[in-house]
Formats: structure tokens, C-alpha cells, sequence
């Protein structure tokens, strides 16, 4: 049986969410701007991972360590490459479908399953170092500061082990909301602070050794008459910059909150569930109904919005040299002006779509397609 979760994924992949329980009858994606070319990317090498997100409405993403690359299907296959040739080092096939991950670091290669397995691997040879269980499904990568290892589940758990031992240090109980998107952001792990966005809008920080609260911050405030209408879930994840913490939520904000303190630095009203990227002093936002628009961090004012790739899906935008860098789910990649919004280069990656956040490492851009295939980039 479908469970209103995964429906509401669905709806959401299909594009029928974004603007309520009362919207229309929606319309297409809109169709690909003409512009002219102003930047030409060169292929390093691509690859491919298996079959990539699979039917499931995962965002499994790239990490990098280092000179390694790793990358994971959903179906449990685990990549070890050189960042610079692609060349593979390892290859590891776990018994389990893979729906949170990859995050590398500390020696480790952390993942998550849909049946609530947090798995660690050696980041040399791939062999498996340790697993543990957890509540529920982990829909985001598993994060170490290099002392623990952190996990947010679906139902808004967060669970700490020892980076070493995999033994449970603690874990911190949240009561989720009524109705939920399909999925959670990675936690942020310091040597001080694990910090995570809830289902309900909130943003908490806890002790990373104890798991005790240090604040929270309500960033979004459930609206509405209907369940869905209520939804403000924050599921892309949280972005920290020089001591500022970046959000935004489905049907509700973005904003910049104090690292130490949880205090709201500014925010303004966005509607996103796939996160944000900063930069130049200003923060990005892949809005749900496929706008792109520029928040200047000082003023929350708009500083330009791109509205031409509407209902296209957008994935996480992340910053790529002077320009921001999008997917949609016709497989493309854009790159835009982080000065005026405007489009200066495209390529496409994988027909199947691309969903997960482009990974850019020393001016390098990783790409993975929902298809399984990963490509390397760099400005020609």
C-alpha cells in the first residue's frame, strides 16, 4: 500500500504540489530558453554507477575525500574513483538498498538504507568496518565530525555512534509533523554542534557529544486549512558559512541563522525542498516551482530571479566559479550568472533527470544523473 508520504513524493516528482491543495491543473515544464552560449564546460571523465537513484525518489549525491570520489546506487553498489581520472579504486556491493548517502571522511564511506541500516566503510578498501540500526528509514547521508556519527531518520530521530565502534552514544526523540515529505536533509556535524532541520520547520542544535538541546528555532510556521497546506518540511538540507546557518522550507522561508545562538539574522518567504548554495554575499534558492532567484544576505531583498526553467524540477544549485549550477529533470545542467541570473552555459548529463545537488570540489563539478551516470566537468 502507498503510504501518504510516499503519495506526496510522488505528487511532488510529478509537479502537482507546488502551489497547494488548490491548484489547477498544471501546466508542463517550461521549454529550454535559447541564449547564447557564454561558457563551454570539457568532460574529464564520466562514469557509470549502476542504476543511479532508481524508481524510489532518492537524491543519492557524490562525496569527495581528498583524491577519492565515491558514489553509491540505490541498489547498493558502492564506487570508489580518482576524483581526477576516474579511474575506480574499489568497488563494495551491500546486501541492502541504499537510500541515504554518501558522505566520506575520517577514514569512513558513511551510507544509510531504507531499512534503517547505518553502514561504514573503510574509504581505502571498501570493506565494511561496521553497521548499526536505527528507527527508520535514513533518507539523507550519515555525517562524522570524525568522534561520532550522526543520522536523521525519516521520522525526525537523530541518533549518534561512535565513528569507531559504531556503538550508539545517544539519540534524541522528535515527534514529526502530521503529514511529511518523503525525505530529510543530512545533519550538520561540528566538533561542538550537530544541527538538523525538522519536518516541522524547526531548526535544532544539539551537543555533539551528549546529544542535549542548545537551541531551536522555529523558521517556519505551519499555515492553512488543509495537511497539505501545513507542510513546511526542511529537507535540503542546512549550509553553514563563516558562522552562519542557511535554510529553507517547503511552503514557508529561507533564512540565515547565527550558528552559536539559533538566532534569525534575516529570512524572507521561498518555497523549497532541495536547499541552497551561497555565495558573493548572496544565497541561492532552487524555488519548488522551478524559479532561481538571488537573496542579498544583507537586506533579504531579491536580488534577481530566473524564472525560465519553471516546473523544471530543479535540483540543489551550487556554486561553480562565477556562475550558479542547476539540474533539472530533463537531465540538463545549467549554469547561470550569480551577477544577473542570466544563462551563459548548458550541457546535458543524463536524459533520466538529475536530481542530486551538483558537487563542486576545487573547480571541479561532479554530476550524477538519475540514471547512474557520473560525469566530471571542468570550465574549457
Amino acid at each position: 500500500m502507498l503510504s501518504m508520504k510516499n503519495a506526496l513524493v510522488l505528487a511532488l516528482a510529478l509537479g502537482v504540489v507546488g502551489c497547494g491543495s488548490n491548484s489547477k491543473k498544471e501546466l508542463p515544464p517550461a521549454e529550454l530558453p535559447k541564449f547564447e552560449r557564454e561558457v563551454s564546460l570539457k568532460k574529464e571523465w564520466s562514469r557509470s554507477i549502476g542504476v543511479g537513484q532508481g524508481r524510489l525518489y532518492t537524491q543519492l549525491t557524490p562525496a569527495v575525500d581528498g583524491g577519492q570520489i565515491f558514489a553509491a546506487d540505490a541498489e547498493g553498489l558502492v564506487v570508489a574513483m580518482d576524483r581526477l581520472t576516474g579511474k575506480v579504486l574499489w568497488k563494495s556491493e551491500l546486501d541492502s538498498a541504499v537510500s541515504g548517502g554518501v558522505s566520506a571522511g575520517y577514514g569512513l564511506v558513511l551510507l544509510g538504507t531504507l531499512k534503517g541500516d547505518v553502514i561504514a566503510l573503510d574509504s581505502s578498501t571498501g570493506e565494511e568496518k561496521w553497521r548499526a540500526k536505527v528507527p527508520s528509514e535514513v533518507l539523507a547521508a550519515p555525517v562524522s565530525n570524525g568522534d561520532v556519527v550522526v543520522v536523521q531518520t525519516q521520522d525526525d530521530r537523530v541518533v549518534a555512534f561512535d565513528a569507531y565502534s559504531g556503538n550508539q552514544r545517544w539519540i534524541f526523540d522528535n515527534t514529526p509533523a502530521v503529514l511529511t515529505l518523503r525525505g530529510t536533509g543530512a545533519p550538520l556535524v561540528t566538533n561542538r554542534f550537530v544541527v538538523v532541520g525538522l519536518s516541522s520547520g524547526r531548526v535544532l542544535a544539539l551537543d555533539a557529544q551528549r546529544g542535549l538541546p542548545l537551541w531551536e528555532q522555529q523558521v517556519a510556521v505551519p499555515q492553512g486549512r488543509s495537511e497539505l497546506d501545513r507542510i513546511v518540511d526542511i529537507d535540503g538540507g542546512l549550509l553553514m558559512s563563516a558562522g552562519t546557518l542557511y535554510v529553507s522550507t517547503y511552503q514557508g522561508r529561507v533564512a540565515g541563522l547565527e550558528l552559536e545562538s539559533g538566532r534569525i539574522l534575516w529570512q524572507r518567504e521561498a518555497s523549497s525542498y532541495v536547499g541552497v548554495a551561497q555565495g558573493y554575499g548572496n544565497v541561492y534558492v532552487s524555488q519548488a516551482n522551478g524559479t532561481l532567484e538571488s537573496v542579498d544576505e544583507r537586506s533579504a531583498s531579491a536580488l534577481w530571479s530566473n524564472e525560465a526553467l519553471a516546473r523544471r524540477q530543479l535540483s540543489a544549485p551550487e556554486v561553480f566559479s562565477s556562475y550558479v549550477a542547476v539540474g533539472d529533470l530533463e537531465g540538463y545542467l545549467h549554469l547561470i550568472s550569480q551577477v544577473d541570473g542570466r544563462f551563459v552555459g548548458r550541457e546535458r548529463i543524463d536524459s533520466a533527470g538529475l536530481r542530486a545537488r551538483p558537487l563542486v570540489v576545487d573547480g571541479w563539478l561532479y554530476a550524477y544523473g538519475n540514471d547512474g551516470k557520473l560525469v566530471a566537468l571542468t570550465i574549457k
